[in-house]
């Protein structure tokens, strides 16, 4: 599947980084976001319980036809307790709810956003080609799974898309999804692709997150991991003055530079951050100090698994740490 090579991750507008964006603040910024020439929107089920694809059907309400529009289903808000539910109908209940909150007849790419472990990848995919012949859905996508799940799933359907998260300091993909994907032909959508802030020099003290923000239970952001990664940044602010560029620049950059079928959803709720995105697509970095930017922030020098061990239970995707 042909997907620009940045889009937009909308979550942060609804969910889980503080307190997000009024609706209206959040409609205007999205809208903003189309006029400057972003064209894929990535929204799911999960975020703010739905407000989200609320919020992204109003801003696309009339420019249907400007956006790939991507969403996910199978992980859900449930009485606000987050619940992983794969089944066949869960799946197409789902559907038909995101439709009706994004005003639109079809979803051009959906993914399953965690597989089920108590539900074959094949009934949640199969339930899925079921919507795409429908014409509800375009394209099937997956998210946090492994090389062996992709696997099974392209038993059962095409899958067009992988969204794991990717940066600099998150390598998973680099034990085998990667390859697979450039082998098949799917696209490799990367989420966090400036690590959650981190690659952007946008994290100054994690002690003063909101205290609803995701972050603040992410190991690498704590007092026995962030020091250490808080000593990475003079020498990355350093490189991307070097490149010419800002830091979170460089971080898109050294992402779309592992290959063609890769894609980048960075997220933000400004727009000045959203101009300062798309133009990564113009930036030249020279690759040596790409090659530099992978040895400075990488496995060997960032503190700290990704997830602690409950959320790491819920993924797929291959991974290099031991949560505590």
């Amino acid at each position: 599947m042909n997907l620009p090579r940045i889009g937009l991750g909308c979550m942060e507008l609804s969910h889980a980084y503080g307190v997000p964006p009024s609706f209206e603040d959040g409609v205007r910024m999205l809208r903003a976001a189309l006029d400057s020439g972003v064209q894929l929107l990535d929204t799911a089920t999960l975020y703010g319980g739905g407000r989200n694809e609320e919020l992204v059907g109003r801003a696309i309400a009339g420019r249907r036809d400007q956006v790939v529009l991507a969403s996910k289903g199978g992980m859900a808000l449930v009485d606000n307790i987050k619940v992983i539910d794969g089944r066949p109908e869960t799946l197409r209940a789902q559907v038909e709810a995101s439709l009706g909150r994004l005003g639109v007849d079809h979803i051009d790419l959906y993914f399953l956003h965690r597989w089920d472990k108590s539900v074959p990848i094949g009934d949640s995919v199969g339930a899925l080609s079921g919507l795409v012949q429908e014409g509800k859905i375009g394209a099937i996508g997956l998210s946090e799974v492994s090389v062996t799940r992709l696997r099974e799933a392209q038993a059962a359907a095409p899958i067009a898309a992988v969204q794991n998260e990717y940066s600099l300091w998150t390598r998973n993909p680099e034990l085998g999804m990667l390859d697979a994907t450039r082998e098949a032909g799917i696209a490799l959508v990367a989420f966090s692709p400036v690590g959650r802030g981190f690659l952007a020099d946008a994290v100054d003290d994690p002690s003063g997150f909101a205290a609803n923000d995701i972050r603040r239970t992410q190991p690498r952001f704590l007092p026995e991991h962030w020091p250490a990664n808080r000593g990475l940044l003079p020498g990355w602010r350093a490189l991307a003055a070097e490149a010419g560029c800002t830091p979170a620049q460089l971080a898109l950059a050294w992402v779309l530079s592992r290959g063609d079928h890769v894609v980048a959803i960075p997220g933000t709720t400004r727009i000045d951050h959203v101009h300062e995105n798309l133009a990564t697509t113009r930036v030249d970095v020279d690759p040596a100090i790409l090659t530099r930017a992978g040895e400075l922030i990488g496995n060997r020098t960032v503190s700290g698994p990704r997830y602690g061990a409950a959320l790491s239970r819920e993924v797929d995707a291959e991974t290099f740490e031991d949560p505590a």
